[in-house]
């Protein structure tokens, strides 16, 4: 996947309509002809009989000009700026990457996406480049995909702060943008003024914290305390749990900013086990996430719920962990038990490979996503960005959540098909919401397994 030597078709150009040159008479070229048609009536008058002259034709009537075709294309190129290097790229490697590599390659083979207005299907070519984690890098590269490389379409960048960069980007220069890694209820009230973003993915106040106040709430929780890490991710997902836990009488007992990279985590889960809080949540990345958990068992801090994310919904998480995951509670939108189209889309994406690539929070919400991508290409008939964003906006479409739609630039609540997950007897379970629990919610969690 490469942007060097990709064919660009440029426009051909239209032939001008050729015009008849018209010359219009002065007046006194007028009244001069007339003159030297007088004297020849005069002599005509005075001569012999004139010869009978055969009456003009007329001009033939040109024919209009046709409609020129199309530019001659063979594929539809997507260009996207991802974590390929540093610290996101254990979650673009396990979340959207096997997702769009894995729907690519089923498209592709079936033909391609069909475009009505090229008369066949046109396969997709990926141009992937890496933004090594770096937010600055990534809008360059984005700007460069649309600007310099002219890419078909765009596809998201990984990662909250990545979304909040990117999607006025992809707005400003009128590109569909279905997103995938990262929440938005820092962008969620500015998607009105961003006609082009549309938000897959479930996040912090749509509909995760909520849930989770709910269950934790009705297990008799009473206290919490919290670390998140110093960025947006973390930032919002603290600030939400701020409001929501207190509605269901959870008192805060502390709240505790990590930087990216730190390295000892022992001293901030040390306060939190003095705290004596019934819930410890880590909003923070995998390598915050991973951590926290050993250390979390090396100094014995065993809250009756421990909730982290993302990392959890990770394969790699339980790979890591094995027993010592038991009953650890983070973020998700399915299982196996959700729906025979959901299990049968675990096969597509995890029979046959290591348990490290699995993501049981959003692999089904970025597959609907590209689902509702080429489904509105094909009903558009046409690859114009904005008729696409028009059906995205306002049509329904089948996918492997069901009716899918959007909401305001947001994937409708009622296409999720759960919030909340936990490590129980080996599997990530749907614990929440309880009307889409695939089971029952442990509370409190075992103790950590004997070293």
């Amino acid at each position: 996947m490469s942007a060097k030597g990709l064919s660009r078709f440029p426009e051909p150009k239209n032939k001008k309509e050729e015009k008849m040159d018209t010359k219009s008479l002065t007046r006194r070229e007028f009244l001069h002809g007339a003159a030297l048609t007088g004297v020849g009536l005069v002599a005509a008058a005075c001569g012999p009989s004139p010869t009978p002259v055969a009456a003009p034709t007329e001009a033939p009537t040109a024919a209009p000009t046709p409609t020129p075709a199309p530019p001659a294309k063979d594929k539809i190129v997507v260009g996207m700026s991802r974590p390929l290097s540093g610290p996101l790229a254990v979650i673009g490697d396990s979340a959207f990457r096997p997702v769009y590599e894995t729907w690519v390659d089923a498209v592709n083979a079936d033909g391609g996406v069909y475009v009505e207005e090229y008369g066949k299907k046109l396969p997709i070519e990926l141009v992937v480049y890496d933004d090594k984690s770096d937010v600055g890098t990534m809008t360059r590269l984005t700007e460069k995909l649309i600007l310099e490389d002219k890419v078909d379409f765009l596809w998201p960048a990984c990662g909250t702060a990545f979304v909040f960069a990117q999607a006025p980007i992809a707005n400003k220069y009128e590109y569909v943008l279905l997103t995938a890694e990262g929440g938005a209820t820092s962008i969620k009230d500015m998607l009105p003024s961003l006609p082009y973003v549309f938000v897959s993915l479930s996040f912090s106040d749509w509909y995760q914290l909520p849930v989770l106040a709910d269950l934790l709430a009705d297990q008799g929780a009473k206290t919490a305390y919290i670390i998140y890490i110093a960025d947006l991710h973390g930032i919002e997902y603290s600030g939400v749990a701020g409001i929501e836990f207190p509605k269901k009488g959870i008192d805060i007992l502390g709240v505790k900013s990590i930087p990216p990279d730190i390295k000892d985590l022992s001293p901030v889960i040390k306060e939190a086990k003095a705290s004596g809080a019934d819930v410890f949540c880590c909003f923070a990345y995998p390598d915050q996430i991973m951590p926290a958990t050993g250390t979390s068992m090396e100094l014995g801090f065993n809250p009756k719920a421990w909730v982290g994310g993302p990392g959890v919904n990770f394969g790699f998480y339980h790979a890591a962990f094995g027993p010592a995951a038991e009953g650890i509670i983070g973020f998700t939108t399915f299982s196996r038990k959700s729906s025979p189209a959901l299990d049968e889309l675990a096969d597509k994406l995890y029979e046959g490979k290591p348990e490290e690539v699995q993501d049981w929070w959003g692999h089904p919400l970025y597959w609907a996503a590209l689902d509702v991508w080429k489904a509105a290409i094909e009903k558009a008939g046409t690859l114009d960005q904005k008729e696409i964003r028009d059906l995205i906006a306002t049509e329904k479409f089948d996918t492997v959540l069901g009716p899918t739609w959007f909401e305001n630039g947001l994937l409708a609540k009622e296409c999720h098909t759960g919030e909340i997950g936990q490590w129980i007897d080996g599997v990530y379970e749907v614990i929440g919401p309880q009307d889409k629990a695939t089971a029952e919610m442990t509370y409190p969690k075992p103790e950590w397994p004997t070293p």
